[in-house]
This record gives C-alpha cells, structure tokens and sequence, in this order.
C-alpha cells in the first residue's frame, strides 16, 4: 500500500526499491488472518467488493477467486503500479482521501493498514461504510503499535536495547507523518457511530525469530525510513546492527499486534 502523511507526501511509497519485500511480508503474515476474517458470512459468491490500498493485490485476487465469476472485485491505490485487471478483477487508481466512491453498493469493502495513516481517517471510515449495499460488510485492519513489540530473546541485554530504541524512532517518525498508532482500538467504536451493526473485533499476535520472513518487515521499515531516523539521531552503525539483530536465529519477537475490526450496515 501506498501510505499518506500530513503534509501530502507518503510515508511508505508503492515505487521504492523496498516496497515489494515489505509487501511480501505483510502479505505473509496478514494474508491467512484476513482470509479467515472473510469468510462466511461476510464473503460469498457474486459479491460486489472494493478493496482499498490494495497494495500488491495479494487480498484483491483472493476475494476475486471467492466471489467468483458472477462476483466483481474493485482494487483500488493511488499507486497501482503492483496491481493487474483480470478477470472479475478491476484496478482504479484512487485517493480515498479526496475522492468519492467508486459506487455506492458494495457487498464488502476492506481496507489493511490504509486509515491508520490518514489524519481525517474517522471521516474517510465513514465514507466507506456509506458506501456499502444494505447488509453489505466493511472489514478495516490495523497494527496497534500504542506498545512496542516485546523482545522474546536477544544475544545480549544492549541488542535488546538497541531493537527498542530503533522501534520508539520509528513509531516516532510514523506519528510525524500523521499516523494514530492507537487507531486500531478505535475503530470498533467509529464503526458503530457509522451506524453499523454485528461488530466483532479480534487481535493477533505471534512470535517471529530472527532471520523469518516476520523479522524481515522491521529491516525493511529501518530501511523506508532511514532518512527521518538518521535525522531523528540514530547512526548508520545502529541501524547495520539493528539490522544483523533482526537476521540473527537467536533473536526472536512478537509480532505487532494486528487488529481486525467489521461490520455490517443494516438492510
């Protein structure tokens, strides 16, 4: 996904060099959790859905592939650069910020770590369950990183400081870019001002080792966002070895905590 900032600009750009790998490792970790949270009742054949910031598609063509061919799916980024139409499959680019709807009787809208980076993001959660057929689901998931990520085992006390202290730059950096890490606590209770109904919220979290394709995420990210941590006083020597750190077999921490929140307009 392409992420926005305050000022207009984007935290995490879909046309990096560092997209794809951060793309594959979200994908990889957040992909089977969304999936479940798709299911019946909420996804079935012939379905009407948009899926907002759609990334690298990997969630656009596994909704394609359950609604089927009567079903119709519309991915939707300001950056498709990673996205292809086929089949019941559309790409639009779109800024769900600044523009409207692309319709008005969605079955299922879902948007993955999107709104969390949008400072009127209360008023574009909204918009979306506006734009949801009667009985239609809106399905919004979001990391709460309100706590850091807890070391499980570290080759000594100062790398388990160093991964801290490089995690608190990031976040920090992140908020100066307009993201609400506590969002994702909130948004059980924007969906039921929105009016929606039969709400349920779940959290995940797992354990990644050093060296997994979980740890790769946290390398990448220092890399995204290496200028603001350099200017935020890290040295290139703390992020190499942040880097080494989150490679390391005997290195291992949870995950960040990955919240999936839906709901369902009435009709």
């Amino acid at each position: 996904m392409t992420t926005a900032t305050s000022d207009g600009t984007y935290t995490f750009d879909n046309g990096a060099p560092d997209a794809v790998p951060q793309m594959h490792a979200l994908e990889s970790f957040l992909d089977p959790i969304t999936t479940r949270r798709l299911a019946r009742p909420v996804l079935g054949p012939g379905a009407t859905c948009w899926e907002v910031g759609a990334g690298g598609g990997s969630m656009a063509r596994r909704i394609a592939r359950a609604v089927g061919d009567d079903g119709r799916v519309l991915a939707t980024d300001i950056d498709p650069t990673h996205l292809v139409t086929e089949g019941n499959l559309h790409v639009r680019r779109h800024d769900v910020r600044t523009e409207a709807p692309p319709g008005d009787a969605f079955d299922l809208i879902h948007a993955r770590l999107v709104l969390l980076h949008l400072p009127d993001r209360r008023r574009v959660l909204r918009t979306l369950a506006g734009a949801l057929a009667p009985g239609g689901w809106l399905v919004v998931e979001e990391f709460d990183c309100t706590a850091p990520p807890r070391v499980l085992t570290a080759p000594s006390d100062d790398a388990a400081k160093l991964f801290a202290q490089v995690m608190d730059a990031m976040m920090d950096v992140l908020q100066e870019h307009g993201a609400d890490l506590g969002w994702a606590q909130d948004v059980h209770t924007e969906m039921a001002l929105a009016g929606l109904t039969d709400l349920d919220t779940t959290t995940h979290s797992q354990s990644w080792a050093g060296g997994s394709t979980g740890t790769s995420l946290y390398e990448t990210n220092s890399r995204q966002l290496e200028p603001d941590l350099l200017a935020a006083g890290l040295s290139p020597n703390q992020l190499s070895a942040f880097r080494r750190l989150v490679r390391d077999p005997g290195f291992a921490v949870m995950s960040y905590h990955f919240v999936s929140t839906r709901g369902r307009l009435p009709g």
